[in-house]
């Protein structure tokens, strides 16, 4: 009989074998280097991709990421000589370089003299152990050469500084075992080592926030407007070839400019460089990141035209098929798994959604369990909401679909004698006034809902275009939905609004009011207003006053009896126009500044997206900004003859 047992002797062996096995023991850097990474590193830390072939590094300063990552498989590099002859002798005769420095002794005059011998009058072993010492006793950490690339920081009057951590550098030295180390020109490294798959982390001198900044002479060589800009045209390249890449600069609207189309993070720093460590100023970094091929593809697929869905199907998504979704003027449907990877690694509880729409992203937070507050200045949308959001369990019954299709001599006969002619046929009126007189008969607030939710839902259904800014039937073709009538599309709607209704074990609720004027605490607040621009309109009533009205019934409104739509006047907003819309925003921002706020906007609009973050930031340390190519499936613009609007879509989340 065959025996599961393992020999000792070959246990053994896989023990010895995975004791052989090299430990990646913890280590840190080795020097203080001008704009090291140490305040950043677990925000980059975070935008460290999942997996990836090898870890490339061509400014490599301090090496904060790097030895925090310790990857198995990494080139480093750097275009300063003496830094890169240090990162070697430590990694390959670190304890030669360790007697040395012990050496050394800690004064000013010792200082300067070592200071004034040219590194070349040293071995390699010595100049990285002067280095360590320059580095650990000179004012600030600070490395700077002037043009001719003499090292010329004076003596930093520090109180017993470590001049040599044997344990560190040992622990270095460990790390750097099996990395390939390079001097040079970045784009070099990056053309002979940058492959699909590999990570890359951009790090260069930064540009400056002043007319006085100047910490970029690491070597004699300074980094100029034009190298940023041929750094930006690398980031592109490396990100066309498949690699994963990430980039911290100082957030400047130069900065910002050059990547733009990529997302990125603006976060609060501290400057580590300055004549008085009590004045050092607070600045601001930016991070740059494209860490996911795949969303880089979908990006392009979706600039490329795309219409449908351009996400493969996700577990948010495989929920959200059960949405009974339409066309809708803005609608994110198409985008919610955009939304929520913008901001799943964000804790919070409760959110406040605070321009519903459609309701999509309501129901993705929904459904993914957070307690949603879920408003609408839109009756209809409100209706929506209050049936798939608000509601937990309520659905209509056969006998109430029963009772919603039977005739009704005595119902009102309004949308037939009003509408006559303009959007459906004789018929359709007849039932859409009897089945609203039906809906009133329903005694739960949210079946009530539901019946008025699906009613909107077959009425822009039967629309050609789902939109009330014409009438007859144009654009009318051999589709499905137009061949169908409201009493089936109606049928239909409660069908998929009973199947969408389920509990996520919280008290979610639903608004019908001016968001300016609601009362909620949200630890979250989505925000998607009506996006201003100059060359079209947001006037939600002119494109859904029929299905508004019928909602209402007409009851408070007044209907422009002139106009071939019977359209009523457009409820009063303030992003109508240029400066109320900034005001807007303004003020959105300052009554929620306590909760964390994403935002959804367009790049087709205004206020335009660093503006955005601009003011964002006036009351969030920390702000991210994401973006998707994006084709509406209809366009805002009057005269749009492709009835499509091709946009990058943001996502501005602060905290």
């Amino acid at each position: 009989m065959a025996s599961n047992r393992v020999s000792y002797p070959i246990l053994a062996g896989v023990i010895l074998a995975v004791l052989a096995l090299p430990v990646r023991r913890p280590a840190k850097p080795f020097l203080k280097w001008a704009g090291g990474k140490t305040q950043l590193l677990e925000l980059l830390v975070q935008r460290v991709p999942l997996t990836y072939s090898k870890y490339i590094e061509p400014f490599i300063g301090g090496g904060a990421l790097f030895f925090r990552l310790l990857p198995p498989r990494a080139v480093i590099s750097d275009s300063n000589p003496e830094l890169v002859n240090c990162y070697r002798m430590v990694q390959g005769h670190v304890e030669e370089v360790i007697d040395v420095l012990q050496r050394h002794p800690y004064s000013e005059d010792f200082y300067y003299v070592l200071r004034s011998i040219q590194p070349s009058q040293l071995t390699d072993t010595e100049r990285a152990a002067r280095l360590i010492y320059l580095n650990k006793t000179c004012y600030n950490g600070l490395y700077r050469v002037n043009k001719q690339g003499v090292f010329n920081v004076p003596f930093g009057h520090r109180k017993n500084p470590i001049v040599c951590d044997s344990s560190a550098l040992r622990a270095a030295s460990q790390a750097l075992r099996d990395t390939i180390i390079e001097e040079g020109d970045y784009r070099d490294i990056l053309q002979r080592y940058g492959k699909y798959g590999d990570f890359v982390y951009l790090d260069p001198p930064y540009y400056p926030v002043s007319a006085y900044a100047d910490f970029k002479r690491y070597t004699k060589e300074f980094f100029y407007e034009s190298d940023h800009a041929d750094l930006a045209m690398e980031f592109r390249r490396l990100v066309d070839s498949g690699v994963k890449v990430v980039l911290s600069n100082s957030n400047t609207e130069f900065t910002r400019r050059l990547f733009q189309g990529f997302d990125y993070q603006i976060v609060d720093t501290r400057r580590n460089i300055s004549c008085n460590g009590s004045g050092r100023d607070a600045g601001e970094d930016l991070i740059v990141f494209a860490t996911s091929p795949m969303k880089r593809s979908m990006r392009r697929r979706a600039t490329n035209g795309a219409s449908a869905s351009i996400f493969e199907k996700s577990e948010t998504l495989a929920v959200l098929e059960r949405f009974p979704g339409t066309k809708y003027m803005g609608s994110k449907y198409n985008v919610l798994d955009f939304i929520w990877e913008s901001i799943k690694g964000i804790e919070f509880a409760s959110v406040l959604d605070a321009f519903s729409g459609s309701a999509c992203v309501s129901y993705l937070f929904k459904s993914h369990g957070k307690r949603v507050f879920s408003n609408d200045l839109m009756h209809f949308c409100f209706h929506t909401a209050n049936a798939l959001i608000a509601n937990n369990g309520m659905t209509i019954t056969d006998d109430e679909m029963a009772m919603l299709l039977a005739g009704n001599p005595s119902s009102p006969t309004f949308i037939q004698d009003t509408f006559k002619g303009l959007y459906f046929s004789d018929d359709d009126n007849l039932f859409l006034d009897q089945v609203r007189a039906n809906v009133d008969q329903l005694q739960d607030f949210h079946k009530r809902s539901i019946a008025l939710s699906s009613l909107v839902r077959a009425c822009l259904k039967r629309r050609a275009r789902g939109i009330f800014t014409y009438v007859g039937e144009r654009y009318y073709d051999d589709r499905r939905d137009l061949q169908m009538s409201i009493r089936e599309h109606f049928i239909a709607a409660v069908a998929q609004h009973n199947r969408a209704v389920f509990d996520n074990g919280q008290t979610n609720i639903a608004f019908n009011g001016d968001v300016f004027e609601l009362d909620v605490g949200a630890d979250l607040v989505y925000i998607d207003p009506p996006y201003y621009s100059p060359h079209s309109d947001n006037d939600y009533v002119r494109r859904y006053h029929f299905v508004e009205g019928l909602v209402r019934y007409w009851n408070g409104v007044e209907i422009d009896a002139h106009t071939a739509t019977k359209k009523f006047r457009k409820y009063p907003t303030l992003f109508d126009g240029r400066d109320s819309t900034y005001e807007a925003f303004r003020m959105l921002f300052e009554k929620f500044r306590d909760s964390i706020l994403v935002v959804s906007y367009s790049s087709n609009c205004l206020p335009t997206k660093s503006e955005l973050a601009t003011m964002i930031k006036e009351h969030k340390r920390r702000v991210s900004v994401f973006q998707i190519g994006h084709t509406y499936s209809f366009g805002t613009q009057r005269d749009s003859e492709q009835n499509a609007n091709k946009v990058e879509e943001f996502i501005f989340v602060g905290y």
